[in-house]
């Protein structure tokens, strides 16, 4: 049962990934009008279709709106019984379909080049009302579905989906869409984070352990147990970064000392540690730390001490 399993799945990945592979040669002269058509719009892209063709249609408007690319989801169906008023003159619609054949493509067809809108036929089938309705074709052919009776919209929806994606990556990298657009968008969850978040955010929260070069070593020790960050500051007479204190230097000492009665944080501190501005994004200061192979990064602007953040802060905010 097992090895039959694993053979169904690996012969429907084979297929889908012939499917995909074979886009190649339909990203055309007609793809790049395509493309050029929504560009020069200075309306809103609007995708259509029906049954898993309209689900797919749903996922590339959630991508180009996500993108920099205005877009709309307008269901076939629902087009033809009044939803098409949302289709404003400088709009240019996309309907996708395997067939081009459905009833519903055939009305929303005759609907949008009465309109005189710009129209994209995504379509399986040249020779099909959509693929004959506009000289805007997206090719999206697939010699078989993965379905073992070559019916259940397999791998023409899969082609479907990373034609949608390959057009909406363009137009973003067209636009000059930045990292910092893509946030504008995301400002939640862990993507909007890693985006946004910086490390003085993060600093802000911490407490900010300090000593200076005179601390005994078991206020030092005292001052990383209450600040809970694993390390501490020194600071100079007049609040100059000079150094740090972590809680393996403690450990070390220890090993080191048979009595540690006399020893200040100057035995034993880093001179030189490494600082990061309070306007990094956090996932920056991860591959400083992930790159040194430290837990603590000093958080500093123009030489001035802002805070700590420790790798366990980015596990929390799910930077990680």
């Amino acid at each position: 049962m097992s090895s039959e399993i694993k053979s169904i799945a690996k012969n429907a990945l084979l297929i889908e990934t012939k499917a995909v592979a074979g886009l190649e040669k339909f990203i055309d002269d007609q793809f790049v009008a395509a493309v050029e058509a929504v560009m020069q719009s200075k309306g809103r892209f609007i995708v259509s279709g029906i049954g898993k063709s309209a689900i797919i249609a749903q996922k590339i408007v959630a991508t180009c709106n996500s993108t920099g690319t205005p877009a709309i989801y307008l269901h076939a169906a629902d087009a033809i019984h009044g939803d098409s008023g949302m289709i404003s003159r400088e709009d240019v619609v996309m309907i996708i379909s395997k067939s081009g054949e459905s009833p519903e493509i055939k009305l929303l067809v005759d609907l949008i080049t009465h309109f005189g809108n710009p129209l994209i036929a995504m379509v399986g089938n040249l020779d099909s009302y959509l693929g004959k309705a506009t000289q805007l074709v997206i090719n999206t052919t697939v010699d078989q579905e993965a379905c073992i009776h070559n019916l259940a919209p397999t791998s023409s929806t899969t082609a479907q989906m990373v034609m949608g994606d390959l057009m909406a990556i363009t137009f973003m990298e067209l636009r000059g869409f930045k990292s910092n657009d893509f946030a504008k968008f995301h400002p939640g969850g862990n993507l909007g984070k890693k985006l946004t978040l910086t490390t003085g955010d993060i600093a802000k929260q911490n407490t900010q352990p300090s000593v200076n070069p005179l601390t005994s070593v078991k206020e030092v020790i005292i001052a990383i147990s209450k600040s809970r960050m694993g390390a501490t500051v020194v600071l100079d007479d007049i609040g100059n970064i000079i150094g740090i204190i972590t809680d393996g230097d403690i450990r070390r000492m220890l090993e080191q000392h048979n009595s540690i009665q006399d020893l200040k944080a100057a035995d034993i501190f880093h001179k030189q540690p490494i600082t990061i501005s309070s306007n990094t994004l956090a996932i920056e200061a991860f591959d400083i730390m992930k790159a040194k192979d430290i837990s603590q990064l000093i958080v500093a602007d123009e030489g001035q001490y802002k805070g700590m953040i420790h790798i366990h802060d980015l596990m929390k905010e799910g930077i990680l």
